[in-house]
């Protein structure tokens, strides 16, 4: 057996994720850019989760009846799980730094992220839906909000997951 061709060796990771790198150099580049990317994510939850707070300590929120209370307090908890799964990458590194678990690491701190773009999305569309029922219609409100929660699922989830089934499909 030709020795580039064995799993394992450095040529076979090399054709396969098409770089030169070992598994450890994989697995840092492969972290240095999830954290980017929860960077971007943490500040965006953060900042509505903080907003959101808030609202229930304004005059109007009394005003709320218990059913758009009922959102308020799912569109909360969505929005602390997301808090925790993107800040989870976080506590992945700190507790694991210096133990030979990088690749491992990484492998849970992406699907972490992955969940927390998932709640993230359904903080967005709960808050919208929230929001508009005071701003319109109710019924009109439940379209608007579905049509965001689509817009948000197409842009973030379908382009990745149509451009893995075709790779998958060409090898």
């Amino acid at each position: 057996m030709n020795r580039e061709a064995h799993p394992g060796s450095t040529a076979h990771e090399a054709r396969r994720t098409g770089r030169n790198e070992t598994r450890e150099e994989r697995a840092d580049r492969l972290w240095m850019e999830l954290l980017q990317e929860v960077r971007v994510a943490q500040t965006g939850v953060q900042i509505l989760l903080a907003f959101l707070l808030s609202v229930a300590f304004t005059p109007r929120f009394q005003e709320l009846g218990s059913f758009d209370k009922g959102i308020y307090v799912i569109t909360i908890m969505l929005g602390a799980a997301a808090t925790g799964a993107l800040i989870a990458p976080v506590s992945f590194h700190r507790i694991l730094t210096g133990r030979r678990l990088k690749t491992e690491a990484v492998q849970w701190a992406s699907r972490f992220t992955v969940t927390g773009l998932v709640l993230l999305l359904g903080t967005v569309s709960c808050a919208l839906l929230l929001i508009l029922r005071v701003v319109v219609d109710n019924q009109l409100a439940v379209w608007l909000s579905l049509i965001a929660l689509v817009w948000f699922a197409t842009c973030w989830f379908l382009p990745p997951a149509w451009l893995r089934h075709r790779s998958r499909r060409s090898r």
